[in-house]
């Protein structure tokens, strides 16, 4: 079953908060911008992973030094899932800060 419109939104819009307070709570050295549905987090190296939602999709996509990503929100799991690799969002994501910033973080939960 698709997700609605509003579910979509609330979904990305709660992942975003989420990611927002871990990188917040983490005390890097780090730049969060969010404007329009789109969360990029730049690192002191001057790399950068930006989240944006894609509505007609009901996506959310991932970018990063490593390539784009695209992610479906499985009902079961209530998980963010690569629709390439199945690899859930959070732990792409504690790989790939690692490879981009030397620096390990959790994403549990994502």
């Amino acid at each position: 079953m698709s997700l609605t419109e509003a579910r979509f939104h609330d979904l990305v819009d709660a992942t975003q908060q989420a990611l927002e307070d871990i990188f917040d709570e983490s005390d890097l050295d780090i730049d969060l911008e969010s404007s329009a549905g789109v969360l990029t987090v730049k690192f002191d190296n001057g790399s950068q992973v930006i989240f944006s939602r894609q509505e007609p999709l009901r996506q959310l996509w991932l970018a990063a030094r490593s390539g784009g990503f695209h992610f479906d929100y499985d009902e079961e799991s209530e998980r963010w899932m690569c629709d390439k690799s199945e690899e859930q969002l959070g732990e792409m994501l504690e790989r790939i800060v690692f490879e981009q910033a030397d620096i390990k973080l959790e994403f549990e939960g994502l």
